[in-house]
Order: structure tokens, then C-alpha cells, then sequence
């Protein structure tokens, strides 16, 4: 983080939280009673001893056979134990308010920054790894739920029982009082300039965290590679030298709390000492009744307690500072890719699919300004139409896709579906037209049937069933141990790599979108299964407009054009025989997978 961004760590971030604390202010009121409650029962203790000292043993209290002053005594300590009672009850309904306000808080707080990561466009991700949100939505949103659970509740009723101390003690004893406050002063100085210091390294020790759990999470979703290039001690290695750091930069931060902590207890202890051997000699002088000593000993070990306490506590408020930053930089994130304020709707769907147009495209990643991935390429596809795109890696086949969908908007020209900019539809609305089997398919932590179902959340089990068998995935489904019941672990781990892509084909087709995009999608099949698949594509593309990106030329064929791409732009376009007669880039793709030699 650069400096000009460093003021942000400062307890002032935290007001960044008041929107998820708004919402439950009659909680807060309820905890704030519960807390005056708690508080003053707290502080009257010491002026129940004092009553107790002085008027149960003192000289009222002794009679000729001593029976006023054993009805004073009793008096004094039923009064005491019903302060006990009050404050038992008031602890507790402080502690449930004030834990449940950390759980809700929290709660919606996670809540809310996953839904505004996940709208995110894939520029965000591009520069953000995942394991570092994860740590953000865990370890810091930890940290505020201490804060608003405990810490928040805590200052409050420290600093209650600091200020209702502070009067008594001056009603107790003017003189000690003043004595007391002049050394305590000296406590706000160290705490002042080692809380700056925690503030710093809870900061650091947060991003150390995160960076372990960043490397964490993309090493273990890449375990085959790792074990294959046996580099299991390597990234052990590197993570555990990625967790030394975290750990010595926590040290250093356990370090700075720790002369903290030590500092405000011998300065606030060291003076309240001095001050009652003060109180002492007062007594011996006549001048202080033991009652009095007892109770301003008492109401100086509450304010020394209060403030101990709120040094720990500001220790606390420091890292959920730190926490707060990291979570509300998340939330301030905006992506560019946004649905416009008043959105066009899409025109009714046609019979036979929906008409695509792109005029004088041209798109640079913003990871790679310098690169254009795609220049000035304009297309024209009609409703129904099959269009397949070939050409070399790098040639902005991929990147055409996701421009369509609008993952990225194109820095020149326009992309328009059935004659609207794409950019004048909402988001939804675009994404709903369009259904996907991308060439890296996904398979979520799910039965099959769900897994399917996500291409269209209200599908019917017969729906599901009829798009698995569309794409050739209900007999392998079948034979799983539970049919479409069956859990298909992490990622899709218990199928093959031609049963995942049949699942994604099943999802797009329940989708039943007239605009088809289909990137790679018989890649990961065997001879057979793209057989059947193909037949179920041919069948699907029916009443629809597709793309297909195909590197396996064999799959193409039957496509009503095809367009060859090279460095972001249209080089070719035609039937595949007539392609293959002009001789160009296509004629030598063709010759090199249909030749006999080939292999």
C-alpha cells in the first residue's frame, strides 16, 4: 500500500462499518441499557463496602450486645448481593446482545462482500488472487466480528467504569483523586505511540495471511501438476516460508502489544500505589475513614482495571482497522462491466435463433495494453446460422467469446444481438440469451442432477434428464452408484474429462438459448462419444444461431461458414471446400490433419 493510502488504517476506517451497524440499532440500544446497568451496578460495590466498613463495624455499629450492629451487617450485605443479582443479569443480556450483533454483523458483512466479488469482471480476477479473498472473507471478517462482539462492548463499558470511577474517586478524596489523575496522564502518551505501531504490523501480519492462503489455494487446485513435475517439497518449501513470514511479522505485532500492554499496567499500577500509601497515612492522620480508603482503593482498582482493559482493547480496534481496510478496499472495488441504468430489452426470440453483429471491433486486454487482440473485426451472423471459427492459439477466438458475453466491453466498434448494442441490454438479459460449454469445463461440488440443473435453475428432473440425454451423458450418469444422485466430487474430480464435457453440454443445452457458443466442446471425447455428441449438437443447433471454436478441423465441416482468424482479425471465410481451395491459412491447416501423413 502506498503512503498516500496509509491514512486509511487509521481507527477512522472503521466508520467505513456503520451501514451493516445501522441496520440493528434497537440491539445496540437494548446492549447500551444492559451495559449502564451492568456498569453501574459495578461502580455502587464500593459504596456498599464503604457503608458496610463504616457503619457495620464502625461505631455505630456496636451496641451493648452488638444487635444494631448485626443488623446493619445483614442489611449491607443483602443490599450488597442484590447489587450482585442486577449485575449478573445485566452481564449476561450484555453478552448475548453484544454476541449476536458480532455473529449477525459479520454474517452480513461475508455476505456482502462475496456478492459484490463475484459480480466482478474477469479484469478483477486477472490481478486478484482467490486465495487472498478467501483469507479477506475469513481471517478479517474474524477479526471485526471480535470487534463488534466483544471489543465494542468492552471499550464501552470500560470507558463507563473509567469516567464513574474517576467522579467517585474525587467525591471519596479530592486530594488523591488529583494526585491519581496527574500520574495516570503519563499512561496516554505510550499508548498513543505504541497503538500507531500495532495499527502497522496488524496490517502487515494481515497481508502476510493472506498471501499464504493465496499460494495455498492455487497450489492445492493444482495438485496433479505439482505431483507430476514431482515438486511436492519445492511448493512445501515455499509455503513454509510463506507462513515464517506471517508468523515473524506476527511476533512482531504480538511484540509491540505485548511493551504496550506491560507499560500502561506498571504505570497505571505504580501510581495507584503510590497514591494509596498516600490514603494510608491519611487514615493513620485521622483525617480518611477506613470505609473511605476501602472504597477509593476499590473505585482505583476499577479505573486501573478500565484502563488496562482499554488498552487492550485499542489493540484490538487497531487489527480490526486493519481488517476493516482490506474488506471495505474489496467493497470499493467497481467493475466496468456494468448493466445500464435504463436497459433495452431484448426483441421477441425468433423461430430460428438470434441475429449477431460486430462492427470495427477492437480489444486490448488491460493486462496487455500494448497487445490488440482483436483489430477492426466486423462479422455479420444470421439468425440459424452455424459459423465455425478456426485459426492458430492467439488468434482472439477465445476473446471473441468473451467479449460476447460481455465479460469485457471492446475499446472501439459495437456488438449488437438482434440489432442492440449489447451494452444497452441488461446484464442478465445478454448472459440468459447465451448458452456456453467453454473448453476448461466446470463441475461443481454437486450431484449430477444439480450440476445440470445450474444451466437452468427451475428445471424439471425430466428436463434435466432429456438435455443429459441430448448430449450423450445419461447413460455414463446412469451407471454412477446413484444415478443423478451421485456427488461428483470437487471440481468434477470423479468423472473423466469427456464425462465433464458432456455434463457442461447438457447444462448449455437445458439452457435452450438461441444464441449457442461452443468453445473446444468435443476436445476431451473419445472417437465414440464425439459421435454421439455430435449428433446431439447437430440436433441442439436446431432453431438456434451457434459458434464454434474447433481446433480439430473434422468438427467443422458441416458448419454453414467458417472463419478463419489470425493476429485479431477475419483473414478467410467460406464453406470448407471452398476454403480448401483457395489455399490459404485454412487450405494448410486442413492438409496437415486430413493428409495421410499426418500422424
Amino acid at each position: 500500500m502506498n503512503s498516500k493510502e496509509q491514512p486509511k488504517g487509521r481507527l477512522a476506517t472503521l466508520r467505513g462499518l456503520l451501514p451493516f451497524l445501522t441496520p440493528y440499532k434497537k440491539q445496540f440500544v437494548l446492549a447500551g441499557i444492559a451495559l449502564v446497568v451492568a456498569a453501574t451496578a459495578t461502580l455502587a460495590i464500593p459504596y456498599a463496602f464503604k457503608q458496610m466498613i463504616d457503619a457495620g463495624f464502625g461505631a455505630a455499629g456496636v451496641g451493648a450486645a452488638g444487635a444494631k450492629g448485626a443488623a446493619h451487617i445483614d442489611l449491607y450485605f443483602i443490599a450488597l448481593f442484590g447489587v450482585a443479582c442486577v449485575l449478573a443479569v445485566a452481564t449476561a443480556a450484555r453478552f448475548y446482545m453484544v454476541s449476536w450483533l458480532g455473529e449477525r454483523v459479520t454474517a452480513d458483512l461475508r455476505g456482502a462482500v462475496y456478492s459484490h466479488v463475484i459480480t466482478q469482471s474477469p479484469q478483477f480476477f486477472e490481478t486478484t488472487q482467490t486465495g487472498e479473498v478467501l483469507s479477506r472473507l475469513t481471517t478479517d471478517t474474524t477479526l471485526i466480528q471480535t470487534l463488534v462482539g466483544t471489543s465494542v462492548s468492552m471499550a464501552l463499558r470500560n470507558a463507563l467504569l473509567f469516567a464513574g470511577g474517576l467522579v467517585m474517586l474525587f467525591v471519596t478524596s479530592v486530594k488523591l483523586s488529583s494526585v491519581i489523575i496527574v500520574l495516570l496522564a503519563a499512561v496516554v502518551l505510550p499508548i498513543v505511540v505504541f497503538g500507531r505501531r500495532v495499527r502497522k504490523l496488524s496490517r502487515a501480519s494481515q497481508d502476510r495471511v493472506a498471501d499464504a492462503s493465496a499460494l495455498a489455494g492455487e497450489i492445492l487446485n493444482a495438485m496433479p501438476t505439482v505431483q507430476a513435475f514431482t515438486h511436492e517439497g519445492d511448493e512445501a518449501r515455499r509455503f513454509g516460508s510463506s507462513v515464517e513470514r506471517a508468523f515473524e511479522t506476527a511476533i512482531l505485532r504480538i511484540r509491540a502489544r505485548a511493551a504496550l500492554t506491560v507499560i500502561a499496567i506498571l504505570l497505571v499500577f505504580g501510581a495507584i500505589v503510590f497514591v494509596l500509601w498516600l490514603g494510608a497515612h491519611a487514615v493513620v492522620r485521622g483525617s480518611m475513614t477506613g470505609g473511605e480508603l476501602g472504597q477509593f482503593i476499590l473505585y482505583a482498582a476499577i479505573v486501573a482495571g478500565a484502563i488496562g482493559a482499554l488498552s487492550e482493547v485499542i489493540g484490538d480496534a487497531q487489527r480490526a482497522a486493519g481488517a476493516a481496510e482490506r474488506l471495505l478496499e474489496l467493497l470499493a472495488v467497481r467493475s466496468p462491466i456494468q448493466s445500464p441504468a435504463q436497459p433495452e430489452p431484448l426483441p421477441a426470440r425468433a423461430a430460428n435463433g438470434a441475429a449477431l453483429t460486430l462492427r470495427d471491433v477492437g480489444f486490448r486486454y488491460p493486462s496487455r495494453p500494448q497487445t490488440a487482440a482483436l483489430s477492426r473485426l466486423s462479422l455479420d451472423i444470421r439468425p440459424g446460422e452455424t459459423v465455425a471459427v478456426v485459426g492458430p492459439s492467439g488468434a482472439g477466438k477465445s476473446t471473441l467469446f468473451q467479449l460476447l458475453l460481455r465479460f469485457y466491453d471492446p475499446q472501439q466498434g459495437r456488438i449488437m444481438l438482434d440489432g442492440v448494442d449489447i451494452r444497452r441490454l441488461d446484464l442478465h438479459a445478454l448472459r440468459g440469451a447465451i448458452g456456453v460449454v467453454p473448453q476448461d469445463t466446470v463441475v461443481f461440488s454437486a450431484n449430477a442432477l444439480e450440476n445440470i440443473r445450474y444451466g437452468r435453475a427451475g428445471a424439471s428432473d425430466e428436463e434435466v434428464i432429456a438435455a443429459a440425454k441430448m448430449a450423450a451423458a445419461h447413460e455414463f450418469i446412469e451407471k454412477l452408484p446413484r444415478g443423478y444422485q451421485s456427488f461428483l466430487g470437487e471440481r468434477g474430480v470423479r468423472l473423466s474429462g469427456g464425462q465433464r464435457q458432456r455434463i457442461a453440454i447438457a447444462r448449455a443445452l437445458l439452457k435452450n438459448p438461441p444464441l449457442l457458443l461452443l468453445d473446444e466442446a468435443t476436445s476431451a471425447l473419445d472417437a465414440e462419444s464425439e459421435r454421439l455428441v455430435q449428433g446431439a449438437l447437430q440436433a441442439a443447433m436446431a432453431g438456434r444461431t451457434t459458434l464454434v471454436i474447433a481446433h480439430r478441423l473434422a468438427t467443422v465441416q458441416r458448419a454453414d461458414r467458417i472463419l478463419v482468424m489470425e493476429h485479431g482479425q477475419v483473414i478467410e471465410s467460406g464453406t470448407h471446400a471452398e476454403l480448401t481451395a483457395q489455399g490459404g491459412l485454412y487450405a494448410s491447416l486442413a492438409a496437415l490433419q486430413f493428409s495421410p501423413d499426418a500422424a
